[in-house]
């Protein structure tokens, strides 16, 4: 992720823990004034145990706002993702807190936790999970969205594009011009960047693309994307395939690449 959206998701995670805990508190003392032979402490396991659990899924409306902020996916592959992602959502929320919850009675209170009958029980709580989900989405979404707009009366030039590169456990922040070409390299991709750096990344070259790609990168090679900017000229190699010039350095474009070439050549 970028910095930007890493700092638009934690504000708005931390929005949703807020409105957990409130929740929590309001539900606590509902059961409590409505029934008020169940005491304290099974509230408090039941209501806390919920929020606990969805601390953990919550991470799940959070992935699926950036896929659709950053994929801008069609409608009716937008909703088949949702609809997968509730359920599982749900299915992890249930089971989490149905763990808690026998945890807590068995050390507690010495007695087992019953959650009822699975089917209509989790009928009942999907029900919830959906609202939960909708609203948890459009939250990050909505954060998200926020990030992405530009100050009015800035111009873009005075702000160049900024990418983060995670190299082990030091972040490197640099401009986006400065990454000449990303090379493939085992379970890692490495950056070459202007200065002669060479950090390198836990990740693929695919998830590479996704977040280069609106920033002129192609892949020219099954292990390669260069930045368009920094192209100095093609050199044929013979069979289709041509070695792209990146001033000092050259990245290799693949004639399976059609795409690359038309795109360098415009």
């Amino acid at each position: 992720m970028t910095g930007d959206e890493s700092l638009w998701l934690g504000r708005a995670y931390a929005l949703c823990l807020g409105l957990f805990g409130a929740i929590c508190v309001v539900n606590i003392l509902t059961l409590q004034h409505d029934a008020p032979r169940l005491g304290v402490v099974r509230p408090a396991i039941w209501e806390l145990s919920s929020a606990l659990a969805l601390m953990v899924t919550t991470a799940i409306p959070a992935a699926m706002a950036l896929w659709m902020v950053r994929a801008k996916p069609r409608w009716w592959v937008a909703a088949l993702a949702h609809v997968a992602a509730v359920l599982v959502y749900s299915a992890i929320h249930v089971s989490t807190f149905v763990a808690l919850r026998k945890a807590a009675h068995a050390v507690l209170l010495h007695e087992a936790y019953r959650f009822g009958p699975v089917a209509s029980e989790f009928l009942y709580e999907f029900r919830k999970d959906m609202l939960g989900y909708a609203a948890a989405t459009i939250i990050f979404w909505l954060a998200l969205m926020r990030g992405a707009q530009k100050p009015l009366g800035i111009a873009l030039a005075a702000s160049p594009p900024l990418f983060d590169i995670q190299d082990g456990a030091r972040l490197i922040r640099v401009p986006v011009a400065e990454i000449i070409a990303v090379r493939s390299a085992g379970n890692y991709v490495e950056f070459i960047l202007g200065d002669g750096r060479r950090p390198l990344t836990r990740s693929s070259l695919g998830a590479a693309l996704e977040s280069l790609a609106r920033h002129g990168f192609v892949r020219t090679h099954k292990s390669w994307l260069v930045n368009t900017a920094r192209v100095t000229g093609l050199k044929p190699e013979g069979s289709g395939d041509y070695a792209v010039e990146l001033g000092d350095l050259e990245a290799p474009l693949s004639r399976r690449f059609p795409e690359a070439l038309a795109t360098l050549r415009g």
